[in-house]
């Protein structure tokens, strides 16, 4: 479980059949974790309150707790716990209700990843064998199961769903038997297309992926990747009539491991992400529908292997949130507003040590963010900052 949790820390700081409809008794909670909310998270940012809270049951453990990955436009979020066994997803509404939740099946943990306005839910999980699954929650908690035609049955392999977008429609990759990377779009009826960049390698680890959150905007266009047969990432773009135009920002390194990642596209097309130059050092970047790209870096953001500014979520306004890197691996969050001003922002308990610290996912149209904090005991706790209006 602990390697699982690494695992999406390093994916995003590199930046990752017939649906059977299954009712689950979840458990309703109260927020009675919930800790009081501070009044500035920096001397950096103090237009902000932050809320920090802790779904009940997660684990105290090094590597638990709470992951907080996705926001609607109201203010409900979604993510997942773990506690000393097992990863299990949960839901959290403005109020700070809990609702506590596993896909059926689900032996090895249940991550959900992204939430539509109606509160639909998806992400995958991974079954007794380790293979994962696709699956959708209904605002009301039906959960429907799928996979991808063509997945691999391996462990390791398999179908992870990680976009859903107003319309239902979901997007993710799935994994084939030779561990090779493919996306898929899935229609609201179940309907799924695949499909595979121009370029895209056939190695193992190779291949197109989607990220995770907001890589489909409510038109269908979808933001993505894909890892050629040198290692190296590309950006790609999907439009909704299935086409791809892949792109690289200038100044991206043509290294194994380096390259161009995206991190979000709004209904605009407008897509963020950030690049690995030839140290492997990272900055961040948006590219405009027209393609035109800005680069930028957050100040403060380390200048060494795996460091520096790194992708972020985009919300309507143009307005991004994520985290950078400092020169000691430690992370801290960042706002740019949509004429280039960045403010910084760490949450009061964030760790200081090498990857500890901030890590913002998502923001909504509001401007409010969620994502998690790891304290000095590697255990991460959820937060919620709300800009003062």
């Amino acid at each position: 479980m602990k390697s699982r949790i690494s695992t999406w820390i390093a994916a995003m700081t590199l930046f990752t059949a017939l649906a059977i409809p299954v009712r689950l008794a979840a458990q309703e909670q109260s927020g009675t974790k919930e800790q009081k909310a501070d009044l500035s998270a920096s001397a950096q940012d103090r237009t902000a309150t932050i809320v920090r809270f802790d779904v009940p049951g997660a684990g105290s453990g090094s590597g638990q707790g709470t992951f907080p990955f996705a926001i609607s436009p109201v203010g409900t979020i979604t993510g997942y716990y773990c506690d000393a066994v097992a990863c299990h997803g949960f839901r959290r509404a403005p109020s700070g209700v809990f609702t506590r939740f596993d896909a059926p099946d689900a032996a090895n943990g249940t991550y959900p990843v992204s939430i539509n306005p109606a509160e639909a839910i998806t992400g995958n999980y991974t079954d007794a064998s380790n293979v994962n699954h696709g699956f959708l929650r209904a605002r009301g908690g039906a959960i429907a199961t799928f996979d991808v035609s063509g997945a691999g049955t391996g462990s390791g392999q398999g179908t992870f769903a990680a976009n859903i977008n107003p319309a239902g429609e979901v997007a993710g990759y799935y994994i084939d038997g030779n561990n090779v990377n493919h996306g898929f779009l899935r229609a609201p009826s179940g309907d799924i297309a695949t499909f595979d960049a121009p370029g895209a390698g056939t190695g193992s680890g190779q291949g197109t992926l989607t990220t995770f959150t907001d890589d489909l905007n409510p038109a269908g266009a979808l933001a993505g990747l894909y890892i050629d047969a040198n290692g190296v990432n590309h950006g790609l773009v999907r439009a909704p009539d299935g086409a791809i135009a892949t792109f690289d920002v200038p100044g991206a390194g043509t290294g194994s491991g380096q390259g161009t990642l995206t991190a979000g596209i709004n209904p605009a097309g407008t897509i963020s992400g950030n690049y690995f130059d030839a140290n492997t050092a990272s900055h961040g970047f948006l590219r405009d529908p027209d393609g035109a790209i800005i680069k930028y870096d957050v100040p403060g953001a380390g200048a060494g292997f795996r460091q520096g500014t790194v992708g972020a979520s985009i919300n309507p306004a143009g307005e991004l949130a994520s985290y950078y890197v400092d020169d000691g691996n430690v992370f801290h969050g960042y706002l740019r507003a949509p004429h280039g001003a960045i403010t910084t922002f760490d949450v009061p308990g964030a760790g200081t040590g090498p990857f500890q610290g901030t890590f913002p996912f998502v923001n909504n149209p509001a401007g409010v963010v969620t994502g998690f904090y790891v304290d000095a005991n590697n255990v991460s706790h959820g937060f919620l900052r709300i800009p003062c209006l």
